[in-house]
């Protein structure tokens, strides 16, 4: 059956509630991570922003795999199901207080689940809207705000649960959420029928599906050891990066024509998406524990968790991610299509804007605090600069790459950004805070002025993007379809 034959809306209702639930998650988890390793293990700024830093290179990287496996070996609705229980098992795992190894084995599940599970559900997008390339600019930007509308339940309900009553409880309320996912998908599986990659139309392989799960088992444990050894893991974001060149290097040259023309565009774009991850990684560290010294946390007299904070990422995405698609969908019924590039370009220059605010805040501190509506307009231009740049990073693929490579080239996206979030966890080092200073007068020019380099190096790949635009309107032809 042709994914033309089935009903759109919803198939993709069904995708879009799987992803809210793993973003639910997912991010509950992350916006507690940090803090739990700085104020509940008692690590260092450092060893936690690196760590946390070293995870999220892990829980991209391994999509490149999970990809592949869902294209080739299982299936990618299978996969959806199988990375979803993964990731459940990994946040109750760090709902159980214990040693620290076991906190680097339960982030190796999270990681591993993370990796089976993330770019299939994408996958299936791409293939609920074969053949129509402009719906899925803003196919995509909804199924985005699935990501965001997920992280926004999750990052305001942890924060409050971890205040109130523990720090586990805030991770079993993630493990909560991904099984209530699992089943609403379970439900809802009948309207995927006909859609998916070539084994999801075969019985499954037991053989198979006993294959991927001893080999997660391994995995897991591998990027267990490799968190708790942060030479290790530097070492490993680098080969990883060096094996990224290596794919696109190797599909480049053995590819088509059209299909090189639209390798070398997301080559080029994916690069500019790794430079915009390094700015995205400062939410989770350096603007983090910049709330937590230098913000006044009385607002409108809610005394905010310093964490919560993130909140306001997924609150403005999913305020701006309805505009954004009817504006893509309304410049396609007129035949006009803004091209990637362009809104990537655009995207630098919003960026740009969030990091002067966030710099330029400190010139209105009192006694070293800033007002947090500082923070509230910087996320404001930070996520609009993000649904142009990473929410479109998805559709990117779906546009230049043939359906059999999807899969695998979305992985690579996500091998991309894993890689990014760990160098951004080193930019956020040029601000890290020896344990012994607490005065905020003195913590304060440390935050600010690492936030007017970043707005300037903003402003470059803003440069950067726009110098390119000529190039990827040769580049930018859209593959045949199947």
């Amino acid at each position: 059956m042709h994914a033309a034959a089935i009903n759109k809306k919803k198939a993709f209702t069904a995708l879009f509630l799987i992803e809210l639930w793993e973003r639910f998650g997912y991010y509950g988890m992350a916006v507690l991570l940090v803090l739990f390793m700085k104020d509940y293990l008692g690590f260092s700024d450092s060893k936690a922003n690196l760590t946390w830093g070293a995870f999220a290179a892990m829980v991209y990287a391994v999509p490149t795999i999970g990809g592949w496996i869902g294209d080739r070996v299982l299936g990618a609705k299978r996969m959806t199901v199988i990375g979803g229980i993964v990731l459940g098992l990994g946040y109750l795992l760090l709902a159980i207080p214990g040693p620290t190894w076991l906190l680097f084995f339960a982030l190796g599940v999270v990681a591993v689940g993370n990796g089976l599970f993330k770019a299939n559900p994408a996958n299936l997008i791409s293939r609920v809207y074969e053949g129509d390339p402009a719906r899925v600019d803003s196919a995509f930007t909804m199924y985005y705000m699935a990501v965001n509308v997920g992280a926004l339940m999750s990052q305001f309900l942890t924060p409050i649960v971890r205040v109130n009553v523990s720090w586990q409880a805030g991770f079993a309320v993630c493990a909560a959420g991904m099984a209530l996912g699992l089943v609403n998908f379970m439900l809802m599986r009948r309207h995927l029928k006909g859609v998916g990659s070539a084994p999801d139309m075969e019985p499954l392989r037991v053989g198979r599906l006993v294959a991927v799960l001893a080999g997660s088992l391994v995995f897991a444990v591998l990027i267990a050891g490799v968190l708790q050894n942060l030479a290790v893991a530097r070492a490993v974001v680098w080969a990883a990066g060096a094996v990224l060149l290596v794919i696109f290097a190797m599909l480049i040259a053995r590819g088509e024509r059209h299909e090189r023309n639209g390798l070398i565009a997301v080559l080029l774009l994916t690069a500019q998406g790794m430079l915009y991850f390094i700015f995205y990684q400062q939410m989770s560290t350096s603007l983090t524990l910049f709330a937590l010294r230098n913000v006044d946390l009385n607002f409108l007299g809610y005394l905010v968790p310093p964490e919560q904070f993130q909140l306001l990422n997924p609150f403005w995405i999913m305020v701006l991610s309805p505009l954004l698609a009817w504006l893509y969908a309304s410049r396609a019924d007129r035949g006009i299509d803004l091209p990637i590039a362009t809104k990537f370009a655009i995207g630098f220059a919003m960026l740009s804007v969030a990091f002067f605010i966030y710099g330029f805040s400190g010139n209105f501190a009192e006694a070293g605090l800033v007002s947090a509506w500082w923070l509230i307009w910087g996320y404001f231009f930070i996520s609009l600069g993000e649904l142009l740049i990473s929410g479109l990073g998805l559709a990117m693929v779906a546009r230049y790459v043939g359906p059999n490579l999807r899969g695998f080239i979305m992985g690579a996206w996500f091998l991309a950004t894993g890689i990014s979030q760990y160098l951004g966890s080193v930019v956020a080092n040029f601000a890290s805070v020896p344990d012994d200073l607490t005065d905020p007068l003195l913590t304060l020019p440390l935050y600010t002025s690492l936030f007017m380099k970043l707005g300037a190096v903003a402003v470059l790949g803003t440069l950067i993007a726009f110098a390119m635009l000529p190039l990827m309107r040769r580049l930018s032809v859209h593959p045949e379809t199947e």
